[in-house]
């Protein structure tokens, strides 16, 4: 009999928080974390601007990670790290207490952060920061897991990949507890230089704080962000025989790949539309059930667009009943992270009710017609929401996550 798999712990590192709750206050509030980049001096590139994660989390993370272990991982692995320790605390599980053998951790990985705004690398601890799999490895070290860990870089879908991936262990049977999520920062001055090169950054550097506006008429590529996290999925019964909170139950997802191009979508969506219908169909519930999506939303012109089309060709006309919105709005793409972020921002808006914005929604695109939640949060019970991953290299996913009632 396939397990029912549900959410006991999240948590969120990002440029709006350094905690859940300080991330979903800022969000609800319709908070933008971008500034104008400080981590080097990015005076003469063409997009000037990001969501950096606060210097303060380098304090936060010596509460959680060892000096030697911490100055054996780049900045964005600590955060990850940081983001795991804090949402097992949050999930409750005393780990001496369960079979180490069923515990796994999957996280989502582009790559680690060693790039030219990275500091201190040596010698000795260049092969540690640049180890892709060291994310997955730092935390299963941590709690002495003996279940497999590992990273999956499928672009900005990753974290999302990773937590379909832990989301199928548990439902076959093959673990109780698996650990999933991801971490990513590119602000650095070679990815964006080659982002501008690609045209796909915006340059809309003054005031910081409007440069990402997802289904504006005005967009004009999408802003970095950097961040982490974590969730703990566990299987329904293991978490009600300890009592667990559950925050939200995981339903279904889908993942496909589109096998067309290696930057652009699918034309019209198409490929996107599939993922979507697809994850409707393998989590048993009915179109009319979703009553809120958080989309990819990157602000770039093909994404918001082939998107829009996308859920209007799953779901005709219910579609400009659903309520969706693009987080990347507040903070900005965080690349290999932004499905596990997504994927807890769709959780929290179950949780409480409250479903948050598309910010600096002032000028719409007519051609984008659907309720895209414009620079206010709103207050709706719903049941059911997807939240959407789409990567470069045609890595599409969408997850389903069902309110716990």
């Amino acid at each position: 009999m396939p397990k029912e798999v549900v959410i006991t712990g999240m948590s969120l590192i990002s440029s709006l928080g350094l905690s859940l709750e300080e991330n979903w206050n800022n969000l609800v509030a319709g908070k933008s974390g971008v500034k104008n980049i400080t981590m080097f001096d990015a005076s003469s590139l063409t997009t000037r601007v990001a969501a950096e994660v606060s210097p303060a989390f380098e304090e936060l993370s010596r509460n959680y990670i060892k000096k030697r272990a911490g100055s054996q991982m780049t900045r964005v692995t600590r955060m990850c790290v940081t983001a795991a320790k804090i949402a097992v605390q949050n999930s409750g599980i005393d780990f001496s207490q369960v079979d180490r053998t069923r515990c796994s951790v999957i996280m989502g990985v582009v790559n680690t952060g060693n790039s030219s705004a990275e500091k201190d690398t040596t010698p000795q601890n260049t092969v540690f920061k640049t180890m892709t799999n060291s994310m997955p490895a730092w935390i299963s070290l941590e709690y002495q897991l003996m279940g497999p860990n590992y990273a999956v870089n499928t672009a900005c879908a990753s974290s999302a990949y990773a937590i379909a991936f832990g989301y199928e262990m548990i439902k076959n049977g093959q673990a109780d507890i698996v650990i999933v999520g991801g971490a990513d920062s590119i602000i650095n001055f070679e990815e964006i230089q080659g982002f501008n090169a690609l045209y796909a950054l915006s340059i809309a550097n003054d005031p910081p704080e409007q440069a990402s506006k997802p289904f504006s008429k005005d967009r004009d590529g999408f802003v970095i962000g950097e961040g982490a996290g974590i969730l703990v999925l566990e299987s329904k019964d293991h978490a009600i025989a300890r009592n667990a909170f559950i925050h939200a139950q995981v339903a279904g997802y889908a993942l496909t790949s589109e096998g067309y191009n290696i930057m652009a979508p699918m034309k019209d969506g198409e490929g996107m539309a599939k993922t979507i219908e697809q994850a409707i169909k393998n989590a048993g519930i009915s179109k009319d059930e979703v009553g809120y999506i958080n989309a990819h939303g990157t602000s770039t012109e093909l994404n918001d667009r082939y998107e829009t089309m996308a859920i209007k060709k799953v779901f005709g006309e219910i579609a400009y009943q659903i309520p969706v919105s693009s987080s990347k709005s507040m903070l900005g793409h965080t690349i290999g992270a932004a499905g596990a972020i997504e994927a807890i921002i769709t959780a929290m808006s179950l949780r409480s009710g409250v479903l948050p914005p598309t910010i600096n929604y002032n000028n719409p695109d007519p051609d984008l017609d659907l309720d895209f939640i414009p620079n206010t949060s709103r207050v709706k019970d719903i049941r059911v929401a997807l939240s959407n991953s789409f990567g470069f290299g045609g890595h599409n996913a969408t997850l389903v996550l069902k309110k716990h009632l």
